[in-house]
């Protein structure tokens, strides 16, 4: 089955040139069938990539999905075209008297900044507050979860020595949870941050269960026992060259960045990326829509509470 995208979308070309079944609105309007509605906050800078990363995401499950985007209103995007942004993009206020099957919130380069002083962090805590009772099931990714942990529980964030930047190996720690069925003992999953949760704030909450970590970048899924919202503290949505752009941007800007570990064949920048996520990546957004969207979602979205 297609992602459905709101005509005119440039992820529309991107996304079917790499052979992904999308579909228009205008064309799904005539399906006879009710689509999983999925918004989007989008937080990150270059909005269009990201958009294409999640969409190509979404796209790999047999389910059909309405999405929307939205970006804060208290926040001026400086990197994307403001024209894409009026034509694409709504604010809480257009979207908060809707319900929605699924709403991902994405990373965002602040992690430098305690959690009060982002200029939009009072409206991100009026989007999760919101969201207890107008979506099913809330994905946290990156900055997002680490976010969402500190708001909904109180766990704190922590810098790190050196920043977390690769492709990491992960273990599973639960397996009997659904949004880890199929994933192998050992998977790959790249990482970019330069704080972390950790496990002693974590394992101290009754309805929090640790799915995933890593002996080198630490805690990778959490979520509550109920389903209704997933912390995933990488990015397993990035493309091939994702990482490799933002270590040439941090060189440019100064920052003496580590080259992004298990990434580079013998960690040589001047090689070409190994790619050894994309299965995992696919697993983990399909199993999310399958099992904690579409499977107990309600039919009548008024009905969410």
């Amino acid at each position: 089955m297609p992602i459905m995208i709101q005509d005119g979308l440039p992820a529309i070309k991107v996304l079917s040139e790499e052979n992904i079944f999308v579909m228009s609105a205008s064309r799904a309007a005539h399906q006879d069938i009710r689509p999983l509605k999925i918004l989007i906050l989008n937080l990150m800078p270059l909005k269009i990539v990201t958009e294409n990363q999640l969409l190509r995401m979404l796209s790999n499950s047999p389910l059909q999905c309405e999405v929307e985007l939205i970006l804060p209103s208290t926040h001026e995007s400086r990197n994307t075209p403001r024209e894409h942004l009026d034509v694409f993009y709504k604010t809480f206020d257009d979207v908060k008297d809707s319900r929605f099957d699924g709403l991902i919130i994405t990373g965002a380069p602040v992690e430098a900044l305690d959690f009060e002083d982002v200029d939009y962090w009072q409206e991100m805590v009026s989007i999760m507050d919101w969201a207890r009772t107008h979506v099913f099931s809330t994905l946290y990714i990156c900055w997002a979860a680490q976010a969402g942990l500190y708001h909904h529980h109180k766990i704190p964030k922590h810098p790190v020595a050196e920043k977390v930047s690769g492709v990491f190996n992960h273990r599973i720690t639960d397996r009997h949870v659904p949004l880890v069925r199929g994933f192998d003992d050992r998977f790959f999953a790249p990482h970019s941050r330069h704080t972390e949760v950790r496990r002693e704030d974590i394992e101290g909450i009754d309805d929090l269960i640790i799915l995933s970590d890593s002996e080198v970048s630490g805690i990778y899924i959490v979520m509550n026992r109920n389903g209704r919202h997933i912390y995933v503290t990488g990015h397993s949505e990035y493309d091939p060259l994702t990482l490799k752009e933002e270590y040439e941007r941090d060189i440019k800007r100064g920052d003496n960045p580590p080259v992004p570990r298990n990434y580079f064949p013998d960690d040589d920048p001047i090689q070409p990326p190994i790619i050894r996520w994309r299965s995992h990546a696919h697993l983990l957004f399909s199993n999310w829509l399958n099992y904690y969207v579409y499977q107990q979602t309600p039919y009548d979205l008024d009905s969410i509470h």
